[in-house]
């Protein structure tokens, strides 16, 4: 189903992934799980067309908005759907992105959201981002990690980067990978494959330890000196 800006694809019987394309090159994800009592809304995204009626068509269940990261293309859409849950370390980003006043719920490591029998427990990997938080329902057997884990350019850039941490938030991952199948990411394909862990873990390592050389950034963010770094099939911005 297209909506304008908006695609929305079924990945099973109660997710959705609601993909937003900036242009030819950039998009990304927002997902909608729906349950018996509730409906969850992972990420906002850009805040470009008309996101709040897209979800509406799709269910008529209170929804929980949670934010698995404060960067801009994930938290833009946000005013439409009330409070957003998210990790603590991200409310000073976020609201300085959005606006002081913007209601925010925090959510913690282990705590549980439940849509009335679909749980997902709340496990925090910062290193993206400080509070960079991802979603597993291990009944399903599948985990929402927002930018941490895909196949694209993973932004390692700018304040609040922590390429150091993001190893080590990938290593307790690959730790827990006897417990989900599928991997939903927030950019690219939404299903990445969950033995990327490894390649990660090895590709952050190199760029950390300076083991291999970075190319210039193909379209120059203002205010970032950063260098793209391609490990086999991973690639950082850093």
């Amino acid at each position: 189903m297209e909506k304008g800006i908006h695609e929305v694809f079924r990945l099973d019987e109660t997710c959705w992934q609601i993909e937003e394309k900036m242009d030819a090159s950039f998009q990304v994800n927002s997902f909608l799980v729906v349950w018996k009592e509730k409906a969850m809304l992972i990420d906002s995204g850009f805040g470009k067309g008309n996101l709040k009626e897209i979800v509406e068509g799709l269910t008529s269940l209170p929804v929980i908005l949670v934010t698995s990261h404060a960067d801009g293309d994930h938290i833009y859409g946000n005013k439409a759907f009330g409070p957003a849950h998210m990790h603590p370390a991200e409310f000073d980003r976020y609201h300085r992105t959005v606006g002081a006043d913007a209601p925010v719920v925090p959510l913690w490591e282990g705590d549980v959201i439940d849509l009335g029998g679909q749980r997902f427990e709340v496990i925090l990997i910062p290193g993206h981002t400080p509070g960079s938080i991802a979603l597993l329902d291990p009944e399903k057997r599948i985990i929402f990690c927002g930018d941490s884990v895909q196949g694209g350019l993973i932004f390692m850039a700018g304040a609040g980067r922590n390429i150091a941490g993001y190893i080590e938030s990938m290593k307790k991952l690959k730790a827990m990978r006897g417990r989900f199948d599928k991997v939903y990411a927030s950019h690219g394909r939404p299903d990445t494959d969950p033995d990327t862990l490894g390649e990660l873990i090895e590709g952050a390592g190199k760029v950390w330890r300076g083991e291999i050389k970075g190319e210039p950034m193909p379209n120059p963010i203002e205010g970032i000196e950063a260098k793209v770094y391609a490990v086999g099939k991973v690639r950082f911005l850093y």
